[in-house]
C-alpha cells in the first residue's frame, strides 16, 4: 500500500502539540485551535526516487507537520517557531520516539536564537510600522504575538529556558491586541525588550552552538531502527 501525506500524518506522527494562542496563554472564546506535529516517515520510503514529504499541511484546519529530519534541522537553526512547539505545554501525542525528542529539547538551543529571534522580530516590525504608515494602525494581534515572542526571547537568554507561556503577561498583551496601547508606546516597549534580550544575549548560559552531534545520534537511531521494522511500505506519491 502506498502512503499518502495524510497517511504519515495519521499514522506515523510522534509528537503532536497544540500551539498558538491557546499554548501561549492568550486564548480568548474566539481563537482557533492551531495543531503542530512532527512525523517520523519510515526508512524504507527515502530508498525510492520519490522521497516523502518534508512537512504536511492538514488533514485537518489549522494543522501543519514535520517530518522528524527536517524538524531537528530547523530546530537546530533556532528557528523560534519550530523551538516553540518544541516546548508546548498542550502535548496532544507523544510516543517513545517523541518522548527522546522532547528529552533533547537543550540540545537545540544556543545563542543563536538571539540571531534567529532578533530577525524575524525586525522583520515582523517593519511590516508592522508600514501598516502604521499605509493604514494609521498596526495589526494588533501581530504586534501582541511580536511582543510576546521578543520578551520570550529575552528570558530565554536570561534563563537558558523557552517558557512560551506569558503568565502574567497575559492582560496587558490582550490590551495590546484590543488596541488600547498606543503605537508609540508599543515601539518603547518594543526596544526596551530588544535592549534587555541584547544584555542578556552578554551573559547568557546558552551554549555558543547547538548539540549537532547528540541530535544526529537520535536521528541515525530512528532511521536504523525504522529501517529494521518487518514490513516495508511503498514510497508515498
Amino acid at each position: 500500500m502506498r502512503l499518502t501525506p495524510g497517511d504519515l500524518v495519521r499514522d506515523h506522527t510522534v509528537y503532536s502539540c497544540v500551539m498558538g494562542s491557546r499554548a501561549f496563554g492568550l486564548a480568548t472564546g474566539a481563537s482557533d485551535t492551531d495543531r503542530r506535529g512532527v512525523f517520523l516517515a519510515p526508512t524504507p520510503l527515502f530508498w525510492g526516487f520519490a522521497k516523502p514529504p518534508t512537512h504536511v499541511e492538514g488533514p485537518a484546519d489549522e494543522q501543519f507537520s514535520w517530518e522528524l529530519e527536517r524538524f531537528c534541522e530547523l530546530a537546530l537553526r533556532a528557528n523560534p517557531n519550530i523551538l516553540e512547539c518544541l516546548h508546548s505545554p498542550l502535548v496532544e501525542h507523544i510516543d517513545a520516539t517523541g518522548r527522546e525528542l522532547l528529552a533533547l529539547r537543550g540540545a537545540f538551543l544556543s545563542r543563536e536564537v538571539h540571531r534567529t529571534f532578533t530577525r524575524y522580530a525586525l522583520g515582523q516590525r517593519k511590516k508592522l510600522a508600514a501598516d502604521v504608515r499605509q493604514y494609521g494602525a498596526p495589526r494588533w494581534k501581530h504586534a501582541m504575538h511580536l511582543l510576546r515572542l521578543m520578551a520570550s526571547c529575552r528570558d530565554l537568554l536570561r534563563t537558558g529556558e523557552l517558557v512560551i507561556d506569558v503568565g502574567d503577561a497575559r492582560e496587558p498583551l490582550l490590551a495590546v491586541k484590543r488596541g488600547e496601547v498606543a503605537w508609540p508606546e508599543i515601539e518603547r516597549r518594543m526596544s526596551r525588550v530588544a535592549d534587555e534580550a541584547e544584555e542578556a544575549a552578554a551573559r547568557t548560559p546558552l551554549p555558543p552552538e547547538p548539540d549537532t552531534a547528540r541530535v544526529g545520534d537520535f536521528l541515525f537511531r530512528v532511521r536504523r531502527e525504522s529501517a529494521l521494522r518487518p514490513g516495508r511500505p511503498a514510497a508515498a506519491p
